[in-house]
């Protein structure tokens, strides 16, 4: 890969944009993203805790304007690091986009970067990939073995590729229209669900359904992205996505932490041994007790050392990308920024694994994920049967199922693949509010006109 051939102004469902405006392409991506309602919808998403009654939680939402603003920085540092340290390879125009672009790319990046989760996390993906598992006997057969593995292995990565660039009836083509630039920044996995293996970090999860295959190879083309394998189809990681993977992976780890405490599921004393114990192992010289010593709010001692940790983390993170820029642009690199970070500070490996233990595992936690995956799998044991009908052949309870679902998720056409995945993109769609309340009603749980 080539630093001045690996961006791109084009846009999904438009040749090169010529338009004049004030703001940069980059910008216009940023602006597209947050004034979108699937971007909106994020603020009733979970991020770690379900259906939080206190508002200073984290959701998705919230979550993703803060990976932003991580990631802005990180564009912006790395940006000029590569203007400085390729200059005289640059061109004029490259150089430019480096110094005054990448962060936008970055930032944009980030804030649509779990835009493609369900309701209720992680359950709700599960829900989704096992709703076929466990059907397998009376659905496998509508599809081929490339669309199946796209059900059986659902993921919110591949589906926000979709749901970015996908065109919904009545709506225009090419979806949000983002440049392939900041597409090509949110594949962490950029292949297709065949393509998966673990121990291999750009092929862990996948990146694209079937039904953004074609996309997907022009967004790869047009930023000059290396192709591992044709069939099937496997590219190496474009060198932006470390820097929005690296931004998410260290406000969850940190932010995640600080939420725990809000909510009184762990100590004051722990979190501030925990945030303390890194501080300390990425600057044993940071002279920050002189300002806590004028602190006495507990929150507000959380919240400065919270942002010592992700400032310290934001520098380490910079220094491990320059250090490996060469195997990041040759794709060669099979290590995430942030383990490669965890080898020198075990501090910060010790708060990820108590966060699974003591956040992630906690009770209330695990009940409402519990429930989630059950609302899920149930929405859609209610729409999928009767998508896959023929109109002839549904009753009128099928048909009344699918007047409950917007119209521009039904295709109804002959593309039984297409028919199915209208009905995930609604239902993936949903916030935890909605698809509870939708669940509850279907269910004859709480019956009632409401307004």
């Amino acid at each position: 890969m080539d630093w001045n051939t690996i961006y791109s102004t084009q846009r999904t469902g438009q040749s090169l944009s010529t338009s004049i405006d004030a703001r940069t392409e980059f910008q216009r991506d940023f602006d597209r993203i947050i004034f979108s309602t699937s971007f909106r919808r994020l603020q009733n998403k979970t991020q770690v805790f379900p259906l939080p009654k206190n508002i200073l939680v984290h959701n998705r939402l919230t979550h993703s304007l803060e990976v932003a603003s991580v990631g802005r920085t990180l564009g912006a540092l790395i940006g000029q690091h590569i203007a400085e340290k390729f200059t005289k390879h640059l061109t004029d125009d490259a150089k430019a986009f480096y110094q005054h672009s990448l962060y936008n790319v970055i930032a944009a990046a980030c804030l649509c970067h779990d835009i493609g989760n369900p309701a209720f996390g992680h359950s709700g993906e599960d829900a989704i990939a096992h709703f076929f598992i466990e059907n397998e006997r009376h659905l496998k057969s509508y599809f081929n073995d490339e669309q199946w593995f796209d059900f059986i292995h659902f993921e919110g990565n591949a589906n926000a590729m979709r749901l970015l660039t996908h065109q919904q009836n009545g709506k225009d083509e090419g979806g949000l229209k983002l440049t392939h630039t900041t597409l090509a920044s949110i594949a962490k996995y950029p292949c297709e669900a065949k393509g998966k293996q673990k121990g291999i970090l750009h092929r862990k999860k996948f990146g694209f359904l079937q039904s953004q295959k074609e996309i997907f190879k022009d967004i790869a083309l047009s930023t000059n992205m290396i192709m591992e394998n044709d069939n099937p189809l496997i590219y190496k990681r474009h060198p932006f996505v470390w820097l929005v993977e690296i931004a998410d992976d260290i406000c969850y780890n940190i932010i995640d932490v600080e939420d725990a405490h809000r909510l009184g599921i762990i100590s004051f004393d722990t979190c501030k041994t925990l945030f303390t114990d890194i501080i300390h192992a990425l600057n044993p010289e940071s002279n920050y007790n002189k300002k806590l010593n004028t602190i006495s709010d507990k929150n507000e001692t959380i919240a400065f050392l919270r942002a010592l940790c992700i400032n310290y983390l934001i520098k380490a993170a910079v220094k491990c990308y320059e250090e490996n820029i060469d195997a990041i642009l040759d794709g060669s690199l099979n290590k995430s920024i942030i383990n490669i970070i965890k080898e020198k500070c075990i501090a910060l490996d010790t708060i990820e694994k108590f966060s699974i233990e003591n956040i992630y595992g906690y009770k209330a936690v695990v009940e409402i994920e519990n429930a989630g995956y059950n609302v899920m799998y149930e929405l859609l044991q209610h729409f999928i049967p009767p998508i896959l009908k023929i109109k002839s052949d549904r009753s009128n309870a099928d048909k009344k199922a699918l007047q409950l679902v917007a119209p521009q998720f039904i295709y109804d056409n002959n593309n039984t693949y297409e028919n199915v995945l209208g009905i995930i993109d609604f239902v993936s769609g949903m916030t935890d509010n909605y698809a509870t309340d939708l669940y509850r009603k279907i269910k004859g749980i709480e019956i009632g006109m409401s307004f």
